[in-house]
């Protein structure tokens, strides 16, 4: 079983990425935005590997980080959802902005990924909203919000501005001691109740009166 691999970037595909190896040529099936992480043609390349036996191939998918492969394992535990349909997620969504998707019940952000329509993107959510995530025990269920190269002050409401409410006020009530994901329901439910991004104070205390009620 390959677990990483080690080489030289010896070209690209559509979908693929060919790594030399001590001379051996490993075709490895990787997401778009993994490709898109990779060196030019002859650059250092380290992958890690989920590698997919079947009767008549053996198929390895590359990583550039191992939360990554973490998640496309995650993933194929839902039922209708197989190798390509997780690549496809990982895609257009980060390990970060998953985590944020299946905790906030986010099912538009799934979507999103060539193959999975409104009804995989809402079992995708069902089955595992009260499953470990990949990377809680390390972040403490705190998410990492994405970068954003938008000036002071541009922010708006949709935008990496409510991202960052919303995951401060969710650490904070998984900090106090509540479950990650009902802290995410709570927060999501209150925050869609008002007009106008609150203080997080507001939003933390009114998001604790939720999970009361």
């Amino acid at each position: 079983m390959i677990g990483k691999l080690k080489g030289l970037l010896d070209s690209l595909s559509a979908g693929h990425a060919l790594i030399d190896v001590g001379g051996v040529g490993y075709e490895v099936a990787c997401s778009a935005r993994t490709l898109a992480a990779l060196p030019r043609a002859g650059g250092q390349v380290t992958l890690y590997i989920d590698t997919v036996l079947r009767q008549d191939f053996i198929r390895l998918y590359g990583f550039v980080h191992p939360l990554e492969k973490q998640w496309f394992a995650h993933l194929q535990t839902v039922q209708g959802v197989g190798a390509k349909a997780a690549l496809a997620i990982l895609d257009v969504l980060s390990p970060t902005e998953l985590h944020q998707a299946l905790v906030l019940q986010e099912k538009t952000s799934l979507s999103r990924a060539s193959g999975v329509g409104p009804k995989l993107a809402a079992r995708i959510v069902a089955e595992l909203k009260d499953k470990p995530l990949p990377g809680s025990a390390l972040t403490g269920g705190a998410f990492t919000p994405p970068t954003s190269g938008a000036a002071p002050g541009a922010e708006r409401r949709e935008g990496l501005s409510d991202m960052v409410l919303r995951n401060d006020a969710i650490s904070a009530l998984v900090n106090l001691g509540y479950n990650e994901v009902r802290a995410g329901q709570s927060v999501m439910a209150v925050y869609a109740r008002l007009d106008e991004d609150p203080p997080l104070d507001v939003l933390i205390k009114q998001s604790l009166q939720e999970i009361a009620s």
